[in-house]
């Protein structure tokens, strides 16, 4: 085994790694944990989407959505098989952690409450999610995740299209579909903002990319994000507190993040700003729906109102 800095330099340097007898401990530890937040995000997806999916406009938009919680679950399954590869135990990680254990990202801590909700966080998370492994497919040196991901990808591209073309459905119908997007759009786009951490000049830990586990910064995957999610809030005439500035050719926020979040009527203060340490307590404490959302995967039951 290579020191640790010739390690990095070799894998700066194209180098792939097959299996854990491969590893130094740093990039066994920087894997796995950018392995679960994946594989949780993925799999609390499905309970997120589920209720809504129930409620869809007609019997294609339901089977649609329930093909989007089938992928999603599956992609969770991939990447805790990957896990169980580097000595996890998958039972332990499905069954035997409590909800606020789970590492999904924040947005899937949150009830959605109307079918456009629904095919908004289609079009504004699942967009998230496919930049970020987008960009793990093409720079990821561990080279059993980079196989997989093609088939996840190809499948997040139909969950993008469905809520994309729903959004455009909604906002066109009538004023009152379209205010209901609005609605979606107005806590979801600075939750897409957070989605990818902390910035840069904040960021201490740079493991995933000194071990090649991703390839851009989270600046540059928000950029990435918001240079397609802008530009369809134009087309669809929504309001998003985000433009393009032509001089410095990137896109900007127009509030100073971050900002306070009032979890329980998603509705972000842009008017109290707070510190990136308040935001990571409030991930930490997880969101509304978290104990709710983990009961469902973990009981294998739905709750039916009578």
């Amino acid at each position: 085994m290579p020191t640790e800095k010739r390690f990095k330099e070799q894998l700066q340097n194209g180098r792939m790694i097959e299996d854990e007898s491969e590893m130094t401990e740093g990039y066994k530890k920087a894997l796995k944990a950018t392995l679960k937040v994946s594989a949780d995000t993925e799999l609390m997806s499905a309970p997120a989407y589920y209720e809504q999916s129930m409620n869809a406009p007609t019997l294609d938009a339901r089977a649609s959505c329930v093909s989007v919680i089938q992928d999603e679950l599956g992609h969770g399954h991939i990447a805790y098989r990957l896990l169980e590869d580097l000595g996890e135990d998958r039972e332990e990680l499905l069954f035997g952690r409590e909800p606020h254990e789970f590492r999904n990202t924040y947005g899937f801590d949150q009830h959605l409450e109307t079918f456009a909700e629904l095919v908004s966080a289609h079009g504004m998370f699942d967009r998230a999610g496919m930049v970020l492994l987008s960009d793990i497919e093409e720079n990821t040196s561990y080279a059993p995740w980079k196989r997989a991901l093609r088939k996840v990808g190809k499948e997040e591209q139909f969950h993008l299209r469905h809520g994309e073309t729903w959004m455009r459905r909604l906002a066109n119908k009538s004023e009152k579909t379209k205010r209901r997007v609005q609605e979606a759009m107005d806590w979801m786009f600075p939750m897409g903002i957070e989605w990818f951490g902390l910035p840069d000049d904040q960021k201490h830990n740079t493991s995933q990319l000194d071990y090649r586990i991703k390839g851009k910064t989270n600046d540059e995957l928000r950029q990435e994000w918001m240079s397609h999610t802008v530009p369809l809030a134009n087309d669809l005439g929504l309001d998003v507190p985000a433009h393009f500035d032509e001089e410095s050719e990137e896109y900007v926020l127009e509030y100073d993040a971050p900002v306070a979040f009032d979890a329980e009527n998603k509705e972000w203060r842009f008017e109290e700003p707070i510190s990136w340490d308040d935001v990571l307590d409030r991930w930490r404490d997880r969101g509304p729906a978290n104990e709710k959302y983990v009961n469902m995967l973990q009981s294998g039951k739905i709750e039916v109102g009578v």
